[in-house]
């Protein structure tokens, strides 16, 4: 591994590793797509807002082979996804006709090479605007496993006592943060889970994985063994004896420290192995990927594939601090938000990267030979410069300055952002020509701005006392459905804050002129 110098704003991806290469294998799939699966050679595509596409040979078909009604707010919609064989397991918070949330679903489907068909509801859950989780997998014994978060409803499988419970609630509250026995039905496998959107499978031992995002601090990588209590919300990054002497037992769950922890916030997001055909020096490496800065790690796995082995002292720990060094884990970035990882029948990796247009596969230098006339090679001499890739009319653009405002490209401030430009502005003709020309100004100076504010906190805060408010009124733009409610409600939305950032000061100011 090289030495790493990251970008400070999201460009091309790249990696450091000289022995695997980085390709686009599907390019102009659409917005808001989040995770997938394959069936057979095929792979299914999930779009949060409740339609599932079919990648079929590197091309996205034009149908999608399922439709669902849900509701798409902040972390719901169509959440989750996996199979066995031909038989397809989706998770999604249901909606109504009107969008109403009626709860977080598990169905199955069978997939008859062209259409998901045969829907059987497996189970109902908790649901909320955020914490829904969703990730699923299947293990090498076909047990489809569900991750559901805190759905902010505490319970008591969140090691809350069971006196502070309200008895009521506590029956409503049970499948929540937990790791669900979806097919067949079994036993929670898992406990104590504050909110995660990766779990993955060791190909050799069958162990389950997974990422687990934390609140101010504390991000985890967590081997899940069987009646595992991951400590939320007494606990999220390694424990204190105090911590452990403390915590709240639930029947014979076992708390365990996670193999890894961020104390500060990466939101970890895809997870999965290594398992290339053409080459077994990944065998031991665990895949990562991250939401706030666009990042791909690789961690090395002991002998006993139960933890991690660092060459780097800063790392021995389990524990990224402040100042340490990371440049052993990063095997690559610019790739903005990771939402999942996966093997396909080919032995290699695929990616998708929420915020981008595109499936990206990673494979072993030997294969490329094979596969180079197929799809586009990312090398060096194909980057493009940052202001080139901001600028790019191929590309929506990510919300530079409200995620280093808010911390995250999953906040609910920047997810709202991201809503209403897909599925508002972007409908129509007014606000596709809008947002062209917004883009042209916006990333000419919003990477400065965004750099800053990572490097001075007061000034982020600045900023985000000035731009919540704005953001604040832009959800008024959510009810714009055709052409002239874009135009009428999008004037509004712009007389409203300039009303607010001019307006008012200026009638502040012209009062206190007339005192003096």
């Amino acid at each position: 591994m090289i030495g790493v110098m990251v970008p400070s704003v999201f460009a091309e991806p790249v990696l450091y590793d000289e022995n695997l290469v980085i390709q686009e294998y599907a390019r102009d799939i659409g917005w808001g797509y989040t995770t997938m699966t394959f069936v057979g050679d095929d792979i299914l595509l999930l779009q949060k807002i409740g339609v599932v596409s079919l990648i079929r040979d590197g091309v996205i078909q034009e149908e999608p082979v399922l439709e669902i009604d849900v509701n798409p707010i902040r972390e719901s919609g169509l959440l989750g996804v996996t199979s066995v064989g031909s038989i397809v397991y989706l998770y999604f918070t249901e909606g109504d006709s009107e969008g109403e949330q009626l709860g977080n679903r598990i169905y199955k489907y069978d997939w008859n090479g062209e259409k998901l068909v045969n829907p059987v509801l497996l189970k109902e859950l908790p649901s909320n605007e955020y914490h829904n989780s969703g990730a699923m997998v299947t293990g090498l014994d076909d047990q489809v496993y569900a991750v559901i978060g805190d759905t902010g409803k505490y319970g008591p499988l969140q090691n809350k006592p069971l006196e502070k419970l309200h008895p009521p609630e506590t029956k409503d509250y049970m499948d929540t943060s937990v790791i669900l026995r979806v097919d067949p039905e079994g036993p929670y496998h898992a406990m104590g889970i504050r909110n995660s959107f990766g779990l993955a499978i060791d190909p050799f031992t069958g162990n389950l994985w997974a990422t687990e995002n934390g609140d101010d601090d504390f991000d985890e990588i967590n081997l899940i063994p069987d009646k595992f209590n991951s400590g939320w919300e007494a606990i999220m990054g390694p424990a204190t004896e105090s911590e452990i002497a403390n915590l709240t037992g639930y029947e014979d769950y076992i708390y365990g420290d996670p193999k890894f922890s961020w104390k500060k916030v990466v939101a970890p997001v895809g997870i999965n192995f290594g398992n290339f055909k053409e080459t077994r020096n990944y065998d031991n490496s665990l895949f990562v990927g991250d939401c706030n800065n666009g990042h791909l790690y690789k961690f090395e796995l002991n002998q006993n594939r139960d933890g991690f082995v660092f060459s780097n002292p800063d790392l021995q720990d389990n524990l990224v601090n402040e100042n340490d060094s990371t440049d052993e884990i990063i095997l690559g970035t610019g790739f903005r938000c990771i939402t999942d990882i996966e093997v396909g029948p080919d032995g290699f990796l695929y990616l998708v990267s929420h915020g981008e247009r595109v499936i990206y596969r990673i494979l072993p230098i030997e294969a490329v030979a094979e596969n180079s006339l197929e799809t586009n090679i990312i090398t060096s001499e194909s980057l493009e410069t940052e202001s080139e890739i901001t600028t790019s009319e191929n590309k929506g653009g990510g919300c530079l300055i409200a995620t280093a405002t808010y911390g995250s490209e999953m906040a609910l401030e920047v997810q709202q952002l991201r809503e209403l430009r897909d599925n508002q502005l972007l409908q129509t003709e007014s606000g596709t020509a809008f947002m062209g020309m917004f883009n042209d100004i916006y990333y000419s100076f919003s990477p400065i701005i965004a750099d800053y504010e990572r490097e001075n906190p007061l000034f982020k805060e600045a900023v985000k006392l000035a731009i919540t408010p704005m953001i604040s009124t832009l959800s008024l733009m959510e009810n714009a459905e055709s052409e002239s409610e874009v135009l009428s409600i999008g004037i509004s939305v712009i007389a409203l804050n300039l009303g607010m950032y001019l307006g008012v000061p200026a009638i502040v100011i012209v009062g206190i002129r007339k005192r003096i």
